[in-house]
């Protein structure tokens, strides 16, 4: 007999999810974490937006962009003290690479998709919005969409996967798996030592250390070529009323200016990144970038000395030669570790709205390998606080 169904590696928003998927289904389900609490790398370090993806419909990323409003619905119906709406400004300048014309094409799509109507900012409120500059100002559009605090919420995700019957080990790091006979063989660290456990099915969902741990899985074949991307984000001690602001930067990339705990988090950036996943920290060129994007578009001379926490998490995203990062696809891989009935699977990047979606896809996947359980709730309907 297995000790469990489900393993899980990993606490960050996916793992926490799969946990809660699993044990939802009525799965054995057991979360290995390496930290003393969740959400410690990437699921703490995000731009903390509940939303679609307005700029993948550039880019085609239409399933993408639908899937994540439909699993926005849920979070505002699920989560209402986690999830929040914001509204959203978007103002076009004579230097905007994207003309007016097709940003409101882009809106208007995602009004279909969204059901919620955009609008254009009259020129006579425009000195409401938070000292925003309107030299060369064109135009301001307006849609919503949703903001949360990414920490409190995968813990609140992880914390529906207990009350589940999902059980937690921290200060346990993953060591090797092996698929046997009808069984997974894993091999944890613990301060007390080696722990050796079985499962009938291994879900890799160690984030930035997805790659990793997959090199300790056997067999494990059929890896996707990803790369680590850096995003950084700023705080300055600046209040930010209006909303949440949709800029581009001077090369063309979209950047966010939020409000954040009655502060103003400005980010992200988009930097290859080689090296441990926890060491990764801002980059000063970084730092720079993020003011002068702030300082372009608001009356201000920020400097160094008005950044009062600086932060980056790593993305995981498909290599691509001669795509840049910011062009790549934001879809997550479920890769099994065969093509039949895979026993274990790993997740490669993840939208933090989607979460839930991508953990029911993972247990559909994993059922030809589970045994039969009774399901004792539906995602879908439980509340998280």
């Amino acid at each position: 007999m297995t000790d469990y169904d489900v393993v899980v590696i990993g606490a960050g928003i996916q793992g926490a999810a799969v946990a809660q998927a699993a044990a939802a289904g009525g799965y054995r389900t057991l979360v290995i974490e390496q930290y003393p609490e969740p959400a410690r790398g990437t699921s703490s370090r995000s731009s903390k937006l509940i939303h679609g993806g307005l700029r993948y419909l550039e880019t085609g990323q239409f399933s993408l962009v639908r899937e994540c409003l439909r699993e926005r619905r849920i979070l505002l119906r699920n989560a209402p003290g986690l999830v929040k709406m914001q509204p959203f400004y978007l103002p076009v300048y004579r230097h905007t690479r994207r003309p007016a014309w097709k940003i409101a094409v882009g809106l208007s799509i995602y009004t279909l998709f969204s059901l919620r109507p955009f609008h254009w900012i009259g020129r006579w409120r425009w000195s409401e919005l938070d000292g925003l500059v309107t030299e060369g100002l064109k135009t301001v559009f307006r849609y919503d969409d949703a903001q949360t605090d990414d920490a409190r919420l995968t813990a609140a995700v992880l914390q529906s996967a207990e009350s589940l019957g999902a059980e937690i080990r921290y200060n346990a790091s993953f060591h090797a798996a092996s698929e046997t006979e009808g069984a997974c063989r894993v091999e944890i660290e613990t301060a007390r030592g080696s722990v050796h456990l079985s499962t009938h099915a291994l879900v890799n969902a160690a984030g930035p250390w997805v790659v990793e741990v997959a090199s300790r899985i056997s067999p494990m074949s059929g890896q996707p070529a990803v790369d680590l991307v850096r995003g950084t984000h700023i705080e300055i001690a600046r209040p930010l009323r209006g909303g949440i602001y949709y800029v581009e930067a001077a090369d063309g990339r979209a950047v966010f200016v939020m409000p954040w705990q009655g502060h103003t988090l400005i980010g992200t950036t988009e930097t290859p990144y080689r090296g441990d996943p926890a060491a990764v920290k801002p980059l000063e060129s970084e730092i720079d970038y993020l003011l002068a994007v702030y300082n372009r578009y608001f009356r201000a001379e920020l400097t160094r000395g008005d950044v009062i926490n600086a932060f980056a998490g790593l993305r995981v995203l498909p290599r691509s030669d001669g795509q840049s990062a910011f062009s790549r696809p934001r879809d997550t891989l479920i890769v099994g570790n065969r093509s039949g009935k895979a026993r274990i699977v790993s997740l490669y990047g993840g939208k933090l709205t989607a979460h839930r979606a991508t953990a029911e896809e993972v247990i559909e996947r994993l059922k030809p390998v589970l045994p039969k359980r009774q399901v004792v709730a539906d995602t879908r309907k439980l509340r998280l606080s």
